[in-house]
């Protein structure tokens, strides 16, 4: 079909941006292009209201190696014309150089647009940016999606009555009110200020990809131990379970695959330094680390420290529902039994999630009389069935 190109066309101006970009932003080149079209379609339309809105196709088309535009209606050829926006005689059709033309058929008129060339750079200017905008964000909803359960470091930008906004190099990312450590003075999320998070998920916000954070997750914690102690990073000594809570105290239990390395001692570091230095970056926070081991009723003594412990009794059973219980009755010594519990019941507390026991401590003393008390009354009821023999 014949076709006529508008003048003042930007000629191989929108071509050179295109290439140069895809190249520099990895963007289909084609892509772009088309979004360029649409948009030129979508700003035509704009622009030049009245009537022409009522035209049923309009579209536009780029030379992909001069950089001509071609914009064009699709027009019925009639008998006589009733809709003049999108209908055109046989005769007319004929005159622009269709000649083999039929009732019936459509074809393409060309439409001439005194200001094509600024209508065509803004169409492209906000094509190019919304094509910027999504392929950015695919990277980073790509990039991220990755590292979910991840470290990375970022910079404060700001924070509102219950976010952080956090700078992570290419994207901004958000620390929701349950990813933050509220109930720890030393914890100040303060503008420009460089901190460790982890990467929780990536979600949809303002029509862009937000990357979620945390602070108070417990695999923070493990991640950090992977940072400063390189026997870990080796694979050399485990961390078998994490008990936190976040910005008060933390309990980890370490193993050993080596039995000529110290798993508490690689983890603590010489002086201290190594735990010292994961508990600057969590604002103090107190971390226990304890020995794992493979008896839960050694497991539960661990877990249990300061605190010393004189007995562990464990029971391992299975509900109607088919769940495994596990129930641990702790024996310590009386003057041993506050330590053991904890302030407000934090030490056994994230003892018994350490270890996965339900954890019941009771004082020696207190044991004593129970177990006195069921000897008297085994011994009463003995007597008792002697005297009925009798």
């Amino acid at each position: 079909m014949p076709r006529k190109k508008n003048e003042e066309e930007p000629k191989d101006t929108i071509v050179s941006l295109v290439k140069l970009l895809a190249e520099e932003r990895d963007i289909n080149e084609e892509e772009v292009f088309q979004a360029i079209e649409s948009g030129l379609v979508a700003a035509y339309r704009r622009e030049f209201g009245g009537n022409k809105q009522d035209i049923k196709s309009v579209n536009a088309e780029i030379d992909r190696e001069t950089g001509e535009i071609y914009v064009y209606k699709l027009a019925e050829v009639v008998d006589e014309v009733v809709d003049e926006a999108n209908e055109i005689s046989i005769e007319a059709a004929k005159e622009l150089g269709y000649e083999d033309v039929e009732v019936g058929d459509e074809i393409e008129i060309g439409i001439d647009v005194e200001d094509l060339g600024r209508l065509a750079a803004s169409a492209a200017k906000n094509a190019i940016n919304q094509k910027l905008r999504d392929a950015e964000s695919s990277k980073i909803e790509k990039e991220f999606s990755g590292k979910i359960g991840e470290i990375t470091s970022g910079t404060i930008v700001r924070k509102d009555a219950r976010n952080v906004y956090v700078n992570i190099g290419r994207a901004e990312a958000i620390v929701k009110h349950d990813g933050q450590i509220r109930n720890n003075r030393n914890e100040r999320y303060d503008q420009d200020r460089i901190m460790k998070f982890l990467v929780m998920g990536v979600e949809e916000a303002n029509g862009r990809p937000s990357v979620v954070l945390s602070r108070t997750d417990a695999r923070l914690v493990t991640k950090l131990f992977e940072l400063e102690v390189p026997e870990i990073k080796a694979g050399d000594v485990i961390i078998r379970s994490v008990a936190r809570e976040a910005g008060s105290r933390t309990k980890v239990a370490v193993y050993s695959k080596d039995p000529d390395i110290d798993a508490k001692g690689s983890c603590v570091g010489q002086r201290g330094q190594r735990v010292q230095q994961i508990m600057n970056e969590l604002a103090e926070e107190k971390i226990d680390i304890v020995d794992w081991k493979e008896d839960p009723a050694l497991f539960i003594s661990e877990a249990l420290q300061p605190a010393k412990v004189s007995r562990v009794d464990t029971e391992i059973t299975t509900n109607e529902n088919g769940e495994v219980e596990r129930y641990a009755k702790v024996i310590v010594p009386d003057q041993q039994f506050s330590l053991a519990i904890g302030k407000s019941g934090q030490n056994v507390r994230l003892a018994a999630r350490l270890t996965g026991f339900k954890i019941d401590i009771k004082k020696e003393s207190d044991e004593s009389v129970e177990s006195t008390k069921a000897l008297i009354d085994d011994f009463t009821v003995v007597d008792d069935e002697a005297g009925k023999e009798e």
